[in-house]
């Protein structure tokens, strides 16, 4: 599809997608949402997409939330049903989201990061949820996902104050997984697809539902005997049986991902 707010690049089992609004700290509007919602819709149907990375143009921002100027411009604010940036909302998808945290990750950008499976983040990187300084609340999931991440008390701490977190704080709070040079970030976040795309997308499929899946259950016998989806899907596929053959013969595996 053509987009005129974003972009997406295929590289072997990876897609990248960028938010491509620097000129706004690649902040949101409807246009970008729905854009990207439609980026994601593909990305989550295409059997030969294993893993995205989603990151923001320039060096300056991943992105800087709700495009608030927009909305004073007179814009009228809607977001997909999949949620700001198509992806707050997107609870069901099992393949792997990496943000690439490249400078602002405030409001609804930082929303974006806590709703991927990982978070790489640039030195220069900077994490907030400032909604109560507007009178708004961080209501696309991150008032719910950051305590759910890290210590509550670590997380209110963010949530009543509105206040800055640099990339090192967010690794030593234990939302972020890579601090990395931001001439490196985009170098290091493919490294992380890459290890995951030599495991079975089948299996990462079904670890990441059981997880998260598993999270919501009452207790642990009820996480572990839980009926994923995903599993089953996986003891129904081609790689159940091609991880052990591979192994056997001394061989690299020759992923199906069905």
């Amino acid at each position: 599809m053509g987009t005129e707010f974003c972009t997406a690049e295929r590289e072997g089992n990876v897609l990248v997608v960028t938010i491509n609004r620097p000129e706004r700290m690649n902040a949101l509007h409807p246009p970008a949402n729905f854009e990207l919602e439609e980026i994601f819709n593909d990305f989550e149907a295409d059997d030969d997409l294993w893993v995205a990375i989603i990151t923001g143009a320039g060096d300056r921002a991943f992105s800087a939330g709700n495009d608030l100027r927009f909305q004073a411009e007179g814009g009228k604010m809607e977001v997909p049903a999949t949620g700001f940036a198509g992806l707050t909302a997107r609870y069901n998808i099992t393949k792997p989201v990496i943000a690439a945290v490249n400078g602002v990750a405030m409001g609804g950008g930082f929303e974006i990061a806590l709703a991927c499976d990982l978070i790489i983040a640039s030195d220069n990187a900077k994490f907030a949820l400032p909604e109560p300084k507007v009178g708004l609340a961080a209501l696309a999931g991150g008032l719910h996902r950051l305590p759910r991440q890290i210590p509550v008390k670590q997380a209110m701490g963010m949530i009543l104050t509105g206040r800055q977190v640099s990339a090192e704080e967010g690794k030593e709070l234990g939302f972020v997984n890579e601090v990395v040079p931001q001439a490196e970030l985009l170098d290091a976040a493919k490294r992380w697809a890459g290890l995951i795309a030599e495991c079975s997308p089948m299996s990462i499929r079904a670890s990441k539902e059981s997880v998260y899946r598993g999270l919501d259950e009452a207790n642990l016998q009820k996480a572990v005997e839980g009926k994923y989806p995903a599993v089953a899907a996986l003891f129904k596929s081609e790689d159940l049986i091609e991880g052990p053959r591979a192994f056997a013969e001394k061989r690299k595996p020759q992923w199906k991902g069905k």
